[in-house]
């Protein structure tokens, strides 16, 4: 379990030291597995042989595990077959792809046949998706490469072209005409990332608009609309976000994309002087629906007739192309849903956009440290991770009504689920609650805080969703943002953006420091032997024989943890501790001892993560979750508990690493560098 920890640690570390570097951006994706298209297309050329992709292999197991396992009927007389057996002349791309060039297969993935269609709508987009430079033809190798935000980065996904086939027509995603395949090929580098292409049946086009953009998405329920869902949705277009609309599944599913919004005034014919203002949305159909909209403001309709001449020739579309205008109330009343793809200022190029400012973290609940459930769970919320958010400036204009605030989206995403599906795993029940931070001195809020103090703000409900994502307007002000799984003890790793209008200030809501008495106790004379000095044998000795008096079950301190306690205070290298050093021991381990009695309520002898929690900061040492993630693993028994002799070397070992890192930082920059001898010295203290 430590091992596994460690691991993770030194993972997370080489991410972040990637992520300084510049990768993960679109312009710098990372490689997915390592794979990199250059080197194996290349590989492929020299070789005159076509790719054959290991890491996603054309077997069953790539298909699914259930519906589509390697035992269902689904899945009999499936070959996977390169398209350059399935037609004699294949192309990648056509420079004019639309979305009525993608057809849905016998995977239920309409949502994500959605998303990839709106990628046609969109060129730049699209190009940071499917990448320039990939045909049939010139450099035709059998591999091919595609690029998805995946939690925070860019990944660079490569793979064969040897497509799910039954009587040599593709099994999913295809093309109208059948020659082109840059969207089945999409559709398997995305299953790739995912597991299986099983794992994409059912889902939300929000994923695929997030995976397709890195921006954040935001549903609107159109039954129950924000009061300035107009405003908001000309906002949106103004800073070139994806949108899309839906019709409840059980109504018979309809995905279309809103382009435009825009208000006309309609002359009245009973009193022409009268002009009134309509609002109108135009959108654009799936790109498997039958018909598009025939009622008020759709082509043809005599509506147009009471506009101006200039608003007429300007917005009307009389063909029969998908396209096609209808009230804003029309709008509400037809569909179910909508969903704004926000996007990051990066995607942005043309300053002819609004562009959101944004903030990002990524952190973990993990059971007995930092999975604390909801506000139902009044004794273990607190733990839960905590994000400081400080808004300074208010919007640019504010909507109708309202006081002057700040706009932000808060999204809170649960990472690799879908991908985990194949061991049986789903998504946790997430949410998030706002609360004001102005004027607070605490770095991490404690339990009495959350007690007595009502949230400024909360996500609409917990749901089990890869993502929960609300929009909030909030007067200026510092915020805490705490993020959880709706029952504790969950695990998992989250992702936690906030896009905001203007410029926010966004950070942990914890901080390293160190706090240390040098109380005197005048108690060496009487313990140490002749030498003068006390040795790690005698030392166990004198705190045993102490310790027992000062009513704290425990049996007593193992040789490691005072071996710890030397290395901690042995300045002279003799292996022993002289008068001073003793001194500044003693002062510890009575303050350690009054720690582990205030927690150890019911004098069990033990105490919980987290307590252990508590206790670990009230000793000097507000540590990030990933600490106290190892402190649990590390020196908790099987029911998470901590016992005294594992408390104190908790702290002896922190104590100890802060004191090691303060020497080598000579210059006070809170960075050092060591090579691997030093590493390893460093580590084995």
């Amino acid at each position: 379990f430590m091992q596994l920890y460690m691991s993770g640690i030194a993972t997370k570390l080489q991410h972040l030291r990637e992520k300084s570097k510049g990768i993960g951006t679109n312009s710098h994706a990372g490689k997915y597995l390592n794979q990199d298209f250059e080197e194996l297309r290349r590989s492929c050329l020299e070789r005159g042989q076509l790719f054959e992709d290991d890491c996603f292999e054309a077997l069953p197991s790539s298909l699914g595990f259930n519906e589509l396992g390697p035992n269902s009927s689904k899945v009999r007389g499936v070959t996977w077959t390169r398209p350059t057996e399935l037609c004699r002349n294949p192309k990648f791309i056509s420079e004019d792809a639309t979305r009525t060039d993608i057809c849905q297969g016998a995977l239920g993935d309409c949502w994500l046949l959605a998303a990839i269609a709106s990628l046609t709508l969109n060129k730049q987009v699209l190009s940071r998706v499917v990448p320039h430079g990939q045909s049939f033809t010139e450099n035709y190798a059998g591999i091919f490469h595609f690029q998805f935000w995946q939690f925070g980065d860019w990944i660079d996904v490569v793979v064969d072209d040897r497509l799910p086939t039954r009587d040599r027509k593709l099994l999913f995603v295809h093309s109208a005409e059948g020659s082109e395949f840059w969207s089945a090929l999409l559709e398997k580098a995305y299953a790739k990332i995912n597991g299986c292409y099983e794992a994409l049946s059912g889902g939300s086009t929000i994923e695929g608009f997030e995976d397709f953009t890195g921006g954040i998405a935001e549903r609107h329920e159109l039954a129950r609309p924000d009061p300035h869902l107009f405003k908001i949705i000309q906002k949106a277009l103004k800073r070139g976000s994806l949108l899309g609309c839906s019709i409840d599944v059980r109504l018979g599913s309809s995905i279309t994309t809103v382009v435009a919004m825009f208000e006309v005034f309609v002359s009245h014919y009973l009193f022409f002087c009268c002009r009134s203002p309509v609002y109108l949305v135009k959108t654009i159909r799936n790109p498997w629906g039958q018909v598009e909209w025939t009622g008020a403001w759709s082509d043809n309709s005599h509506e147009w007739r009471s506009v101006s001449s200039e608003d007429r020739e300007r917005l009307t579309n009389r063909s029969e192309d998908g396209e096609f205008w209808m009230s804003f109330s029309d709008f509400l009343r037809e569909y179910s849903q909508l969903e704004i793809c926000n996007l990051t200022p990066d995607s942005l190029t043309d300053d002819e956009y609004q562009k959101w400012a944004e903030t990002e973290f990524e952190e973990t609940w993990r059971r007995g440290v930092s999975a604390g459930g909801c506000r139902n769970y009044p004794d273990t919320f607190w733990t839960n991770p905590q994000f400081v958010i400080k808004l300074d400036e208010v919007d640019d204009d504010p909507n109708d009504g309202e006081e002057e605030g700040c706009t932000v989206i808060v999204g809170l995403m649960q990472k690799n689920k879908r991908h985990r599906r194949k061991v049986g795993e789903d998504m946790e029940t997430i949410g998030f609650a706002i609360y004001d931070y102005s004027g607070k001195t605490q770095v991490h809020l404690k339990k009495d805080f959350f007690l007595y103090n009502r949230a400024a703000a909360r996500s609409e409900t917990f749901i089990n969703l890869r993502e929960l994502c609300n929009r909030f307007c909030l007067p200026p002000g510092e915020y805490l943002i705490v993020p959880s799984t709706f029952e504790p003890n969950k695990n998992g790793d989250f992702y936690v953006r906030v896009f905001s209008e203007k410029q926010a200030d966004f950070q942990y809501a914890a901080k390293i420091y160190n706090d240390i008495s040098d109380k005197f106790k005048k108690l060496f004379g009487q313990l140490a032997g002749e030498d003068v000095e006390i040795s790690t044998y005698e030392l166990q000795r004198i705190l045993n024989r102490v310790v027992m008096k000062k009513d704290i079950k425990t049996s007593g301190f193992s040789l490691a943890t005072c071996r710890n306690m030397i290395n901690l205070l042995d300045k002279d290298g003799t292996g022993k501790l002289g008068l001073v050093e003793f001194k500044i021991l003693w002062t510890k381990i009575e303050k350690f001892m009054d720690l582990f009695k205030s927690r150890d309520v019911d004098q069990s002898g033990c105490m919980s993560s987290s307590e252990m929690r508590v206790a670990v900061e009230d000793a000097g040492f507000s540590l990030n979750n990933s600490l106290h993630q190892i402190i649990v693993a590390r020196y908790s028994e099987t029911n998470l508990t901590i016992d005294f002799d594992n408390f104190v070397g908790c702290l002896i070992r922190l104590e100890t690493l802060f004191n090691t890192f303060e020497e080598l930082d000579k210059d006070g920059s809170g960075t050092i560098e060591l090579n691997f001898m030093e590493w390893l010295n460093v580590t084995m203290l």
